[in-house]
């Protein structure tokens, strides 16, 4: 085997051995790369629906929860606070709530699959402050028959989470997708399955 053929045998070997290895070097490159497009465990916790027992909020509670790093309202609403929602409607901006984010099976005045039950996006339609609920009437003024107050602009809503007219709040406070397992277990963050309640 003369000089020259050596020289070419060792090229080719060369060649390859360097595209073998420049191959693994880019898999080894490319895969923590593309692996830092997917969301953090972190991110898929705060997009991952809640549950909650319903059970332990007692009448006329409100505990707040966090889902997709937003507060969640959820009330257990009085008797007499449900009677308030189908009485006077006409100060309210949108009172069917037709303009409003809102899953279907919450279009009905109480705005809830279960009408004791609220279950709202706590931030303002405004510009993004946390509204404070007020539920006991003229807590906030004399006409205030409960609900949520905003205390950066003083938007006003009622306790279906639907806007009063005159004030800078432009649409009824969001409803997020939710649904129960049980009677008593609420998941928010997704509508039911097929088959579940």
């Amino acid at each position: 085997m003369d000089t020259e053929e050596m020289d070419k045998e060792r090229r080719q070997f060369l060649t390859a051995a360097t595209t073998v290895l420049g191959g693994i070097g880019a898999a080894c490159v490319a895969v923590p790369f593309i692996s830092s497009w997917q969301p953090s465990a972190k991110a898929k916790a705060l997009g991952a629906p809640v549950q909650v027992d319903t059970s332990k909020i007692e009448i006329g509670q409100k505990i707040t929860v966090a889902w997709r790093g937003q507060p969640v309202f959820i009330i257990h609403r009085t008797p007499e606070s449900l009677k308030e929602l189908e009485q006077d409607v006409t100060r309210l901006r949108d009172p069917l709530s037709k303009e409003s984010n809102q899953p279907a099976y919450a279009n009905n005045i109480y705005r809830a699959i279960k009408q004791e039950f609220l279950v709202l996006i706590g931030i303002c339609t405004h510009l993004g402050c946390v509204p404070i609920y007020k539920p006991q009437k003229g807590s906030v003024d004399v006409s205030w028959d409960g609900g949520f107050f905003c205390p950066c602009h003083g938007s006003k809503y009622d306790m279906a989470g639907r806007v009063y007219k005159g004030v800078p709040a432009p649409l009824n406070l969001p409803v997020p997708p939710h649904h129960y397992v049980q009677n008593n277990v609420l998941i928010i963050g997704e509508d039911a399955k097929a088959g579940e309640a």
